[in-house]
C-alpha cells in the first residue's frame, strides 16, 4: 500500500501535528506501508529531517502570504506520484486545495484529519477568515473525503455539527512510552522547587493568562503558610504572535517573579516562582518531563492534546479542563478537573498543593497505565491500515467508523 501524508509543515512549525504524523509515519511503515510525506521547506526544517528516518519527504518552498501558503507545483507532484490514497493533516490552508485537486484529476480516495481544527472555538478565531476560506474551497474539500478521522468523541460530534456527513474513524492519537528507570522524582535527587509544566504553544486559548492569574493568587496564599514545599511554574513552548510577552507583562502586573531561561537549561537553579523556559523538543523535553511533579492544561479549546499524554506516559499527574477531551482521564484517576476561569484553576492548584506524594505518584501511575492501554502507536497505527484498507476497498469495515 502506498501513501502520501500531507500537510503545510513536516517539522516543529506545525506544534504538535509534527509529532503525530512522524510518529505515525514510522509506525505505519513497520506494518508494510509506503509512505511519503509532502511540505513546505522551513527554517526548523534541517534540525529535525533525521527525525523523519528515512520517510520520504517531499518539500517544495512556499510562495505568497503565509496564511494561505500556496506551494507551487505541489498539485502536479502528487498526480505524477504512485501513492494510492493521501492523508491530510492541516486544514484551512493551501493543502486543502491541492489534495481535492489530486482526488477530482485521479479519482483516488483521502483521509481528512481535523487536528482540532473543526472545533467550535478554534472556528471563531479569525471567523471571516475562515468562512472565506471555507466558501472558497474548505468546504467541498471536506465534503469529498471519503472519511474524516476523529481523535474523540467530541471531536466527531463536532463534524456532525458542522454538518459533515462523511464516515467518521475514531482513532485517538498515540504517544511513545519513555523507559522510567526510577519511580522516584527527578527533584528528589536534584533538589529545587518542585516543578508544575506547561508545555505547548503560547496561545491565547491555553488559557494561561487565567493560569498564571491563579497561580499569583495561590502563591500568596502559600507564602502565608507553613511547612510547605516551593513550587515553580515552568511555562515552556514556542511563542505565537507575541503571546509570551503580554504572560511577562502579567507577572510583573501581579507582582510575580519570573526568569527567562532561552535555552532550555532544565538544571537552571532560579528561585523565581514562573520560568519562561522557551522551546523545548527531544532532549530538552525528556529533561523537562523527568523533572515535572505535575502537568497542566487550562485550555479553552483542544483537540486531542499530545502534551497530556506525553506527561501521563512520564508518569506525571495532569491538571487540565474538560476542554482537552480526555474525560477517561478523570474516571481513572489521573488528572485533577480545573476550569477555564481563575476560581477553577486555583482549586486544582490548592488540590495539587494539599495531595500527599503517595497521591500524586498513584495518579501518575494511573495516567501511564491509561496510555499504555489506549493511546500507543503500534495500537493507532494498525487501526489506521484497517480504515486505509476499507478506503481502498481491500478490507472490511473498521469497527472504528461512526
Amino acid at each position: 500500500m502506498n501513501i502520501g501524508f500531507v500537510s503545510d509543515s513536516l517539522s516543529t512549525t506545525a506544534g504538535g501535528i509534527f509529532e503525530i504524523e512522524r510518529s505515525l509515519a514510522l509506525h505505519l511503515r513497520g506494518l508494510g506501508i509506503s509512505v511519503t510525506a509532502w511540505g513546505v521547506r522551513d527554517e526548523p526544517w534541517e534540525r529535525v529531517a533525521d527525525e523523519w528516518d528515512g520517510i520520504e519527504c517531499r518539500l517544495r518552498e512556499r510562495s505568497g502570504p503565509r496564511i494561505f501558503g500556496y506551494v507551487p507545483g505541489l498539485v502536479s507532484d502528487l498526480v505524477d506520484s504512485d501513492r494510492e490514497l493521501l492523508h491530510l493533516q492541516h486544514l484551512w490552508m493551501y493543502p486543502s486545495v491541492a489534495v481535492h485537486r489530486w482526488h477530482r484529476r485521479t479519482g483516488r480516495p483521502y483521509l481528512v484529519t481535523a487536528n482540532g481544527m473543526l472545533e467550535p472555538w478554534t472556528l471563531s478565531r479569525s471567523k471571516w477568515i475562515k468562512r472565506a476560506a471555507a466558501l472558497c474551497y474548505e468546504n467541498r474539500m471536506l465534503r469529498a473525503a471519503a472519511c474524516l478521522q476523529a481523535n474523540t468523541e467530541k471531536e466527531a460530534a463536532d463534524f456532525r455539527a458542522y454538518g459533515l456527513r462523511n464516515p467518521i474513524c475514531l482513532i485517538p492519537n498515540g504517544v511513545a512510552l519513555p523507559e522510567l528507570s526510577s519511580s522516584e522524582p527527578l527533584r528528589q535527587r536534584s533538589g529545587g522547587p518542585r516543578v508544575l509544566l506547561f508545555l505547548g504553544r503560547l496561545h491565547p486559548k491555553k488559557g494561561l493568562v487565567n493560569a498564571l492569574r491563579a497561580w499569583a493568587e495561590v502563591m500568596g496564599e502559600e507564602a502565608r503558610g507553613t511547612g510547605r514545599e516551593a513550587w515553580q511554574f515552568v511555562i515552556a513552548g514556542w511563542d505565537q504572535g507575541g503571546h509570551g510577552d503580554e504572560l511577562k507583562a502579567l507577572c510583573r502586573e501581579l507582582g510575580l517573579d519570573y526568569s527567562d531561561n532561552p535555552s532550555g537549561n532544565s538544571d537552571s537553579a532560579s528561585p523565581a516562582p514562573v520560568i519562561f523556559n522557551g522551546p523545548a523538543f527531544g532532549k530538552e523535553k525528556d529533561a523537562l518531563m523527568r523533572k515535572a511533579e505535575a502537568f497542566i492544561l487550562p485550555s479553552f479549546s483542544e483537540g486531542l492534546p499530545m502534551a497530556v499524554l506525553e506527561a501521563w506516559a512520564y508518569g506525571i499527574p495532569v491538571l487540565m479542563t474538560d476542554h482537552c477531551n480526555l474525560p477517561e482521564g478523570f474516571t481513572a484517576g489521573a488528572a485533577i478537573r480545573i476550569g477555564t476561569e481563575v476560581p477553577g484553576i486555583a482549586g486544582g492548584l490548592r488540590e495539587l498543593f494539599q495531595g500527599s506524594p503517595g497521591d500524586l505518584e498513584a495518579m501518575g501511575g494511573a495516567g501511564r497505565t491509561l496510555v499504555e492501554e489506549q493511546f500507543t502507536w503500534p495500537k493507532v497505527a494498525a487501526q489506521m491500515k484497517e480504515v486505509y484498507e476499507w478506503m481502498l476497498g481491500g478490507g472490511t469495515r473498521p469497527g472504528c467508523l461512526v
